[in-house]
């Protein structure tokens, strides 16, 4: 995704039951990755013999590599460039498996003030929700920020 395609919403630009999502059928590569990155190398996502062994009767992608979609949309979509995430709370309803695609999709809920928005947030493999929760985000105005008083001449 270039800077082009990154969406760019302001504060004014918001209402109540937006919505924007992101799709993305998950990997090996990608698990394998996360796990790098993370440094998350729990069994249960890398190791198949393992994995078959617990109750999920093979492996399973990590939860937070969904979650990082949420970012995703937040960030790059609604409402873009300038976002800054300042809180989440995530629940993990079913398992993510190599090959499922999943969707991140986050609605705004309310438009706070001093520039705060929160957000439902859902990510689902068909009709299926795996991770659910919100998002609080600090979004930036089209005016800009009045001068604190030892700033002004």
């Amino acid at each position: 995704m270039s800077n082009d395609e990154i969406a760019s919403f302001f504060i004014e630009d918001l209402q109540v039951g937006q919505s924007a999502s992101y799709e993305r059928t998950i990997s090996d590569a990608d698990v394998r990755e996360f796990a790098l990155i993370s440094g998350d190398s729990n069994p249960v996502h890398l190791d198949e013999a393992f994995a078959q062994m617990t109750r999920f009767k093979g492996r399973i992608v990590h939860g937070m590599l969904p979650v990082t979609f949420v970012s995703t949309v937040l960030g790059t979509k609604l409402p873009g460039a300038g976002a800054i995430f300042m809180g989440a709370s995530f629940r993990f309803k079913a398992p993510v498996r190599i090959g499922d695609t999943v969707v991140a999709t986050c609605t705004v809920k309310e438009i706070g003030t001093k520039g705060r928005v929160s957000f439902d947030c859902i990510c689902s493999v068909g009709d299926t929700v795996v991770v659910e929760g919100d998002a609080l985000v600090k979004v930036p105005s089209r005016e800009p920020p009045e001068k604190a008083p030892s700033e002004k001449a």
